[in-house]
């Protein structure tokens, strides 16, 4: 009877799985704090990647050390954002956002996960049509129908676009200007909600894909091998996946 993997190679795959996370929120915070001021509070994007970090369970230390690269001290002035646009199978559309000091190992990594997948790598604004640029909160609620009722009326007061209520994760999501976020993140923490986090996204606009079958296993296959590339970012796209009807039921 053969033996399965061996705590110590859990562990190893549990830790090598964690680093990776930790590559790309700490490229996150360096470029969030390139874009900006180097302190979350003045800088809606790098608070984003921080709450992020600290979610991840990541250190105040290495937290710090990532910003400080991005203030331009340990050589983190060679990193750079670029998007690339594609198509998976079916025709789904894909929006991947990654930082990198390489260019030419970043796009060619792109295009092999695409390609051995049944997909292509796009022109600049061939699928970005299909997205708007918004930002969201996410407020925890704990399924609570009091605390949604009052989140619910204090998000229209603030003028949120869309209010998704996530009944089986306890959370609701909140849809808003990406210009107007961090402000109805800070109205909502001062009234008393907990804020599990807010960020500005690319959100498709529909039609939305429903791949099934063989289509759907490549294309879960295609989003991780594509996120787990170092330098992959986000990974947005335009296709209903099994766990989203779940979690919409």
């Amino acid at each position: 009877m053969g033996r399965g993997p061996s705590i110590e190679g859990r562990k190893n795959a549990e830790d090598a799985k964690r680093a990776k996370v930790f590559t790309k929120l700490i490229r996150e915070i360096t470029i969030a704090t390139r874009g900006g001021v180097p302190d979350p509070n003045g800088n809606p994007r790098l608070r984003a990647a921080v709450d992020k970090a600290l979610a991840a369970n990541m250190t105040r230390d290495t937290i710090d050390r990532a910003i400080k690269r991005g203030s331009g001290a340990e050589g983190g002035a060679d990193m750079h954002e670029i998007r690339y646009e594609g198509y998976g199978p079916a025709g789904t559309a894909l929006i991947i956002d990654c930082v990198t000091d390489n260019q030419t190992r970043t796009v060619a990594d792109v295009r092999a996960a695409l390609t051995k997948l049944g997909g292509n790598l796009g022109t600049t604004n061939s699928v970005a049509f299909q997205f708007t640029r918004v930002g969201q909160v996410v407020v925890h609620t704990g399924g609570d129908a009091d605390v949604e009722a009052k989140l619910e009326e204090a998000a229209i007061e603030n003028n949120a676009e869309d209010i998704v209520i996530e009944n089986g994760i306890g959370s609701v999501l909140l849809v808003a200007d990406p210009i107007a976020v961090e402000a109805m993140r800070k109205v909502l923490a001062a009234a008393g909600f907990e804020i599990d986090g807010s960020d500005v996204v690319m959100r498709p606009n529909g039609p939305l894909v429903t791949p099934t079958g063989e289509v759907l296993e490549h294309f879960e296959k295609l989003l991780t091998r594509l996120n787990d590339l170092d330098d992959v970012d986000e990974v947005y796209h335009n296709a209903i996946l099994p766990s989203q009807d779940a979690e919409d039921a």
